[in-house]
């Protein structure tokens, strides 16, 4: 159940998070990464049919938005990868395909480590309720997730282990070897600087076997001058993501989220800011856009171009502070910025504070943007055109 952080993560790939837990114990599928149709059908016919196509891009979702498919032969192989091999799935383009082993299975299961910063301390989850969105389950069914959170000075005890596996009510059949992938994982995270170690789902076969179908592994990027064989591995990860690639050239800080409401600001402590209040008012962060220290119509125009490429985002929120920069600029940028779009494709909310933030709130043309006094008005106004968008 990764959580939306205040520090910067590295995102591993699903094949690559499966290499890693595959080398710690973790039991999973055969598998064989491929990058055009007739690599998926050499996978195929090694690992033996049937099998699953999933892409390899950093979405949620993928199952329902066609980037996942079983298939049971040559024809059906070759049918799905031509369809998901160069697919935009969620603004991403599909480059490369993992070709997994089918597993049969009669269950599917939840476990999870990452920071509870409320607690101040590691947790790990464990429910009986794998395979589905699990922040779903969190939210409408809070106690199908059971919940160990571990001294960081001792690690996870194997009492701990097993409590929080029994507490989630898994078959006894099966426990001892799920409380085995929950410390491997633990120990994991740990070893590995992660912030969020997931899989969603293990799954629990006919012969009470279990094997990890899907695997999550973010990294914390300051972290990662201790881990360079997982720095190699984000350098690959990165490369599919173009919008990614963009903010490189463009010299924004940038990441890449899985919401809806699009956050440009001129500065890391106000997008945080931003990002956290969109959260508290029920929407989904898409993002995080620092454009820096200027805010010039440029770097406003580019910053927008890449906002509003993301299919995902359905409206965007603007919290700017004049300081150097003063708001009349600022406004004139935004202006001249939305000006040279022929259609604007998404809603824009407008919020300027600091150093003539009068004089540009003036400025700003309300015709192109919705004007925002306070930064708590501003993002309830693009969290609610967010869910317009959305409906």
């Amino acid at each position: 159940m990764a959580e939306v952080s205040d520090e910067f993560t590295m995102k591993l790939h699903e094949y690559q998070a499966k290499q890693v837990f595959a080398d710690a114990g973790i039991p999973t599928p055969d598998s064989a990464l491929a990058s055009d149709v007739d690599g998926v059908l050499e996978a195929a016919a090694d690992i033996g049919y049937p099998v699953a196509i999933k892409a390899q891009v950093q979405v949620g979702g993928r199952g329902k938005a066609g980037g996942i498919e079983l298939v049971e032969s040559d024809e059906e192989a070759r049918e799905a990868a031509e369809r998901i091999i160069g697919m935009d799935l969620k603004g991403i383009r599909v480059e490369r395909v993992l070709v997994e082993e089918a597993v049969d299975f009669t269950n599917e299961l939840y476990v999870g480590v990452t920071m509870d910063r409320g607690e101040g301390k590691p947790v790990a989850m464990v429910s009986t309720k794998g395979g589905v969105n699990i922040e779903e389950v969190a939210e409408e069914d809070p106690d199908a997730i059971a919940r160990e959170h571990i001294d960081p000075s001792f690690g996870m005890q194997p009492y701990q282990a097993r409590k929080v596996v029994f507490d989630a009510g898994v078959d006894r059949a099966v426990a001892t070897d799920v409380a085995g992938v929950l410390s491997t994982l633990y120990d994991l995270w740990t070893s590995k600087d992660g912030s969020d170690a997931e899989i969603n789902p293990l799954m629990v076969t006919a012969d009470d076997e279990v094997v990890a179908a899907d695997a999550v592994m973010n990294i914390d990027e300051d972290a990662l001058f201790r881990q360079p064989e997982i720095a190699e591995m984000g350098e690959e990860a990165a490369g599919g993501d173009e919008l990614e690639q963009k903010a490189d050239e463009y010299g924004f800080d940038y990441v890449r989220l899985d919401g809806s409401v699009g956050i440009i600001g001129n500065g890391a402590g106000l997008v945080m800011t931003t990002l956290d209040l969109v959260d508290y008012y029920g929407g989904s962060p898409a993002n995080f856009l620092d454009v820096g220290g200027g805010a010039k119509a440029e770097r406003i125009t580019n910053a927008l171009d890449m906002v509003f490429s993301d299919d995902n985002v359905d409206s965007v929120v603007f919290n700017i502070f004049g300081g150097i920069t003063r708001g009349d600029e600022v406004a004139k940028g935004i202006n001249e910025a939305l000006e040279a779009f022929d259609e604007i494709p998404k809603p824009v909310v407008v919020r300027l504070a600091g150093t003539n933030w009068e004089e540009g709130m003036e400025i700003l043309n309300e015709d192109l943007v919705t004007v925002e006094q306070t930064l708590e008005d501003a993002v309830q106004r693009s969290v609610e055109y967010a869910e317009e968008g959305e409906a």
